[in-house]
């Protein structure tokens, strides 16, 4: 592009105009320079909206029951058990003894809902007539929790509940049915706080400090997640941190890990032991990720083993191996070895199977998943797009698997100029992306990628780690083409669809950003870098229009992501691109969707693969489309209009 007086932009020119704005909406105008937000969310939008009727319909409830229903799973939002094994030791036996609620058998197994106090005569009031022995209260903290007052507890504050509290009175055998499960509880807690305490110190100083580095580098390289010991909070996420994240920095003295390193063994509380052996079982079951299973919930011994015969269940059901053994007792030691073969399992669990995740997004839990095989719905899914790419590219096939075989046989026109776009492999990403909005009935959807292959190819070959590093989210792209239908969610309005269309791409422009660093050597300019561990098996989100601020500014309610790896000159990126799906209401998307949505990012893929193949030959291929213009011209059908009117049809849609 040429300035005003004919002369050719300098890179940092085209960067600084860029720059000028992620949003069409903003198109020419410094950001933050409107007179009011293009967009104000809704007073009840995201969780504390959701917080505030879930209570609302918790205390209207019949019963206590009924009421705990409601709570236990944020009416409807999440699965129960995530908020059961939330609770603390002495709110645990309060619900067992009042209504018979537990997560645990009594071999230690989980199952969520067993009567353990016979005929439950303590809910809601005890014996008609007859005088509480206790009174108590259970309410609905601001951060999602259940809360209970206990006989050994001061009433609840009403500065952390997201309304008042439902009083529940007491009876006598409630309260002796509370004691008993109380004192097992604490005589558990002890035994595996010993255990593990015994167990870290056969590690010795240099094996725990390296397991402590092992549990920081994963609350620094994960997505946010929330743990409890008891009460005890751990997290990355706002506020108030306790781990290194985005708030704390690596070596932060307030981060509970770092303040543990080199410390001996006598002087760490039995939380901070539980935290660091429970943190390395998960790790090494699965990598960081495992981590993010225990959002949410009691980081104990004992909900760990229940997160890991969850998974050796669900491996063992997958054939074409030796199961794996249920470990001979929840001691460390046996966990560990437990652990360890999930590892090795799982390796071959994902070369005959398809493992995704659920994240369930209000309390940001997720749950690994071993789907089962394509269905008719996934098989016509990957029709429709298959028969859609047919007659928009030069490929021919019945199914994806062979338009990825024609387009192997004869991939030069990736580099080439085709129909509007400057080369075919931008054409191939957006023809992909459009067809997959309309076969999976989405509102939105999307493919990332980098900007110049060659400009990687040339980092790469050089070792240069810090300029890859010090790429910005401009060096990378992100298509997103919405239904014609999704302006509904935006007051009618395209100005304000493409506003939510470029809004999202630079969103994805940043997650490969994020993601590019993962993927190389750790060098001190990379270790430097935030960066997230890249993601590697794709995943079905519902609700996630909760906590993460565009989600709920863009109504992103439910979706589907698949990450794909690309090579590029020998070296594999994971993470490099991937397929997303949105939808802003209606049903969610299920696990038939993810399984046809990831044949769709393996196609892109494999066609990224290959242009990087040219690349590497000598091809100077550079994706030019997809920026604010394109996504503002390809939403409303014209060019951008004078940003001061555009400004104010956005505000007006909102």
């Amino acid at each position: 592009m040429k300035d005003p007086a004919g002369r050719p932009e300098s890179r940092r020119a085209v960067q600084a105009r860029k720059r000028i704005s992620r949003r069409p909406s903003r198109l020419g105008l410094p950001a933050g320079s409107t007179l009011t937000p293009d967009r104000v969310a809704e007073a009840d939008a995201g969780f504390p909206g959701l917080l505030r009727r879930v209570w609302r319909s918790a205390a209207g409830a019949a019963d206590l029951r009924s009421a705990l229903e409601v709570l236990l799973t944020l009416d409807g939002h999440v699965p129960g058990d995530v908020q059961l094994r939330a609770l603390n030791s002495a709110e645990q036996a309060a619900l067992t003894a009042l209504c018979g609620l537990n997560w645990r058998d009594d071999d230690g197994d989980s199952h969520g809902d067993r009567d353990s106090s016979g005929d439950g005569s303590g809910a809601d009031g005890g014996e008609p007539g007859e005088p509480p022995a206790f009174r108590g209260e259970i309410g609905l903290s601001t951060s999602g929790r259940i809360v209970v007052r206990t006989p050994d507890a001061r009433p609840l504050d009403p500065r952390d509940l997201v309304g008042g509290v439902r009083r529940v009175p007491w009876s006598e055998p409630v309260l002796a049915l509370y004691r008993r499960e109380l004192a097992r509880a604490r005589e558990r807690r002890a035994a595996r706080a010993a255990d593990c305490r015994a167990w870290l110190a056969e590690q010795g100083p240099e094996g725990r400090d390296a397991l402590v580095a092992q549990a920081r580098e994963a609350a620094l390289r994960t997505a946010p997640f929330v743990l409890y010991q008891e009460d005890t909070q751990y997290t990355n996420f706002r506020g108030r941190n306790t781990l290194t994240g985005k708030t704390l920095w690596p070596g932060h003295p307030d981060c509970a890990l770092t303040a543990l390193h080199g410390l001996p063994l006598d002087l760490w509380s039995d939380h901070d032991v539980q935290l660091v052996v429970c943190l390395t079982l998960l790790i090494r079951s699965a990598g960081f990720g495992r981590v993010e299973e225990a959002n949410g919930t009691q980081l104990t011994v004992d909900h760990v083993a229940h997160t890991l015969e969850r998974v050796r269940r669900a491996y063992n059901a997958v054939p074409g191996a030796e199961p794996v053994p249920a470990p001979a007792s929840h001691r460390v030691a046996d966990l560990d070895r437990l652990a360890l073969a999930l590892r090795e399992r799982r390796r071959s669990v994902g070369r005959s199977a398809q493992l995704y995740r659920e994240i369930h997004g209000a309390l940001m839990h997720k749950v690994e998943r071993v789907a089962g095989p394509p269905g008719p719905a996934a098989e016509a899914r990957q029709s429709a797009v298959a028969e859609h790419l047919r007659a928009r590219l030069p490929l021919t096939g019945g199914t994806l698997a062979d338009l990825g075989r024609d387009l192997a046989a004869a991939p030069g026109w990736l580099a080439r100029p085709h129909g509007a776009f400057g080369t075919g492999l931008e054409s191939l990403v957006y023809e992909s992306v459009a067809a997959t909005v309309t076969a999976f009935d989405a509102d939105f959807a999307m493919s990332r990628g980098m900007r110049s292959l060659p400009g990687l190819v040339r980092a790469l070959r050089g070792e240069n780690w810090a300029e890859i590093c010090d790429w910005d989210i401009t060096h990378f792209f992100c298509c997103v083409v919405p239904s014609p239908r999704a302006a509904a969610h935006f007051g009618g309005s395209e100005a304000a669809l493409a506003d939510a269309a470029w809004a999202m791409s630079s969103r994805m422009q940043y997650n490969s950003w994020h993601f590019v660093a993962g993927n190389l050597p750790k060098a001190p300019e990379v270790t430097a870098r935030d960066h997230f561990v890249p993601p590697v098996i794709p995943d079905v989100a519902f609700f996630s229009d909760q906590h993460h601020h565009g989600h709920v500014n863009n109504n992103v309610r439910f979706s589907v992501r698949s990450p794909q790896a690309v090579e590029v000159d020998g070296r594999r990126f994971d993470g490099f691109m991937d397929l997303r799906l949105l939808r802003c209401a209606g049903d969610p998307f299920g696990e038939q969707d993810v399984l046809a949505a990831h044949q769709v990012s393996a196609f892109v893929a494999r066609a990224t693969s290959l242009a990087a193949e040219l690349v590497a030959a000598g091809s100077e291929l550079e994706v030019t489309a997809f920026d604010s213009a394109w996504h503002w011209a390809s939403v409303t059908g014209r060019g951008p209009a004078r940003s001061d009117a555009l400004a104010g049809q956005v505000r007006r849609a909102s």
